[in-house]
């Protein structure tokens, strides 16, 4: 009664596979936002350290990090919400099919050459006893 299992529908592959891809986008998606979490962090502290410890006096050069840093944050922002939506799993799938299906022809084009140029001999038919 009270150590009743509970019956646990098994996933099938394809549902596997969409959960697989749905925690794989949670976390590059979260990825994203850590990153943008530890720019302006990051940012604010070159800034304190530049104009408030003055390193580096003369020069803003906190500047330039910061656009750095933003730039590759933007490339991480692309990568994420751009390209792998487009590029995902289904975009691989179809390449590695597409793929398959050429060696198997030129598979099947050296197999003819193959038969063409060196063809069994024809066995003559077995007699029977």
């Amino acid at each position: 009664m009270f150590f009743k299992q509970k019956k646990n529908p098994a996933l099938d592959r394809e549902q596997h596979e969409l959960l697989e891809h749905a925690q794989k986008r949670i976390r590059q998606k979260r990825a994203v936002f850590q990153h943008l979490v530890i720019l302006v962090i990051g940012s604010l502290f070159f800034a304190v350290i530049n104009k408030v410890l003055k390193i580096g006096d003369p020069h803003d050069w906190y500047i330039w990090v910061v656009m750095g840093w933003s730039f590759i944050w933007f490339i991480h922002l692309a990568q994420v919400f751009i390209t792998d939506p487009f590029l995902g799993k289904d975009w691989e799938r179809s390449q590695r099919e597409r793929l398959l299906e050429k060696q198997k022809e030129r598979i099947r084009q050296i197999e003819a050459e193959i038969e063409k140029t060196y063809p069994l001999p024809e066995l003559p038919p077995k007699e029977e006893l």
